[in-house]
């Protein structure tokens, strides 16, 4: 059973509305946010008009607001935004749903003015803009606004989309708007499309810089952008009508050679089973032998539409020699699964033996620590340790964690690699890394009685000592540390 002063709904309530009001005083006063939410429910309990005054005043007030929003002041803003939103979603949705759509478009507008003057490089704010998005697509459906007006309402917010906050309203609105309303859209952004691509004047309007081929001017600029925004307007809405065709005509000659651009129309095309026209789609746009990364979503749909042809062997060769090539676990995984009972054991331990002789110890050891298989990565270690590059911290420190466990060797072998780069390279920036991952080991070599052909701990440190003695800054860590 609880107890009578545990912090609980049940406990605050013993102690009377009387006294919880003039404690709901104290904690907000100094706090402009705690005022604003016991504002909004004072307001939400005369009536809704009144919590929607409160809503529409206090957008009014965050979008004249002229203070640059640092880093430090996101988070405060993040939290102010989600409590307007939540107010309209929670209190003013379910009581007057035109009243909460005019309210969430207002509180999408404020995004144009909020990103001119902040600095959102962890996305936190656009996170509340597109949330809104999807707000405003199920507030929409519950609201009496003409599909046509509220076409109008989408076509001009895509207009404004210079931060993307608009990405995903398209999709959030479409069954709000239903055939006559999609109609209307499809309309205003064909013509949008069609206006963007007229060609205009070159010595017309301000320029804006210089590039290869000459002056560069505002208004290509604009077009270019209008181009793009236009076309994906157009594509989601080919998709919401199932138009496979619509959505390749869309794409430009240049686009359909794009791995990528290709992968998507191939999977449009096996969804309205047109297998074929997908593999041609997919060999017309290969991509090129010497590129230096695969494109798996390519890789999948080639795959996807040869099994769909009915090549069933040729589709799983592909996918194995996809698997070789890039040691993507997805193409192992898609292989394994198609294979008979039994036959999946032994073509995981091949893969696995594939893996182990890879060139690239690195790229080898980040597939076992992905699949995961972590006896293959603790004998890729304990065999190839000299091979590790230390330069890649990003996925040394979280397999040294994972493996210190079980595998307290092959962890150690991985901080020293690490160490040994930062100090061989010089790499002042990683040394108080390094004296961590030196303090580890020294944890982690307690727990091994033998260390068979690798350096002791006592000798690894006599050789940092001897090979890099001189560099005071690492020695200076590690003091702070002990």
């Amino acid at each position: 059973m609880a107890k009578k002063t545990t912090l609980n709904a049940k406990n605050l309530e013993a102690l009377g509305a009387k006294r919880l009001a003039e404690l709901l005083i104290e904690i907000s006063t100094g706090s402009a946010s705690h005022k604003r939410r016991l504002r909004l429910e004072l307001a939400g309990e005369q009536s809704s008009g009144e919590m929607a005054r409160e809503i529409r005043k206090h957008l009014t007030r965050i979008q004249r607001a002229q203070s640059f929003i640092d880093w430090r002041k996101v988070r405060k803003l993040k939290a102010d935004l989600e409590t307007q939103r939540s107010a309209i979603i929670e209190k003013l949705e379910p009581q007057n749903a035109d009243e909460a759509l005019e309210l969430i478009w207002r509180f999408l507008h404020l995004s144009e003015s909020v990103f001119a003057r902040s600095d959102d490089g962890s996305g936190s704010l656009i996170e509340s803009f597109h949330a809104a998005c999807v707000d405003a697509g199920r507030i929409a459906k519950a609201s009496r606004t003409s599909p046509e007006a509220l076409a109008e309402k989408v076509f001009q917010a895509l207009q404004d989309n210079g931060y993307g906050q608009y990405d995903p309203l398209i999709e959030s609105i479409i069954p709000a708007l239903g055939a006559d309303g999609l109609a209307r859209l499809k309309d205003l952004s064909t013509r949008w499309l069609d206006e963007a691509g007229k060609e205009k004047p070159r010595r017309e309007g301000r320029i804006i810089g210089i590039g290869q081929n000459g002056p560069i001017y505002e208004h290509d600029v604009y077009s270019r952008h209008n181009d793009l925004s236009a076309r994906i307007a157009l594509e989601t809405i080919a998709d919401a009508e199932g138009d496979v065709d619509a959505y390749i005509a869309l794409q430009t000659e240049q686009a359909r050679t794009s791995p990528m651009i290709a992968a998507r129309m191939a999977e449009r095309l096996l969804k309205a089973n047109r297998a074929g026209e997908a593999l041609t789609r997919l060999d017309q746009a290969a991509p090129e032998k010497d590129r230096p990364f695969p494109v798996l979503e390519w890789e999948q749909s080639r795959a996807e539409a040869l099994e769909a042809l009915g090549r069933l062997e040729e589709a799983q060769r592909f996918r194995w020699k996809c698997f070789e090539t890039s040691l993507e676990q997805q193409h192992l995984r898609d292989y394994l699964k198609r294979l008979p009972d039994f036959d999946d054991i032994e073509a995981e331990e091949r893969a696995m033996s594939w893996v182990a002789a890879h060139p690239n110890a690195n790229q080898a050891l980040l597939f076992f620590m992905e699949w995961p298989a972590l006896r293959e990565a603790n004998a890729l270690i304990l065999d190839r340790h000299t091979e590790i590059d230390g330069n890649y911290y990003e996925i040394l420190t979280p397999a040294s964690e994972t493996l210190k466990e079980r595998y307290p060797l092959a962890a150690i072998l991985l901080l020293r690699a690490m160490i040994d780069f930062s100090l061989q390279n010089a790499r002042s920036s990683r040394y108080k890394h390094a004296a961590r991952h030196l303090i580890a080991c020294e944890t982690l070599a307690m727990q091994i009685d033998d260390f068979g052909p690798y350096e002791p701990h006592h000798a690894y440190l006599d050789k940092l000592q001897r090979d890099h003695g001189r560099k005071s800054g690492f020695w200076t860590a590690m003091e702070r540390l002990y």
